[in-house]
């Protein structure tokens, strides 16, 4: 039985996943498709998107520099192409360091 220590990781997430797990609308991610050319998930025959763990780095990668870092829409698109062999180590950096801050802050808060 060793399949039963292995998570069953998810390949594909819809829109409306997507959207709820950054916190925004569904039109938003429609949007930032048209705004940023890496950003193109899979349809299937109805058109519904589907959406890999590589399309939910990106999207957070864009929700990261326009949400939390005040980025136009040209100036996020502008430093992705200028650091474009590092969308991918970045997006994992960010995701990384944000668990992290997460562990700490409950940390402090068991602190008497």
């Amino acid at each position: 039985m060793p399949y039963k220590d292995k998570p069953i990781e998810k390949k594909y997430f819809t829109i409306g996943e997507v959207a709820k797990d950054l916190g925004v609308a569904t039109s938003l991610i429609r949007f930032w498709e048209t705004q940023f050319d890496f950003i193109k998930p899979k349809k299937n025959n109805k058109g519904n998107r589907k959406y890999t763990q590589d399309d939910l780095k990106k999207i957070k990668l864009v929700y990261h520099l326009v949400k939390e870092k005040g980025y136009t829409l040209q100036g996020a698109n502008d430093h992705i192409k200028k650091s474009s062999g590092g969308i991918q180590d970045r997006s994992e950096m960010i995701n990384s360091l944000k668990k992290i801050k997460g562990f700490l802050e409950d940390m402090k808060s068991q602190l008497p």
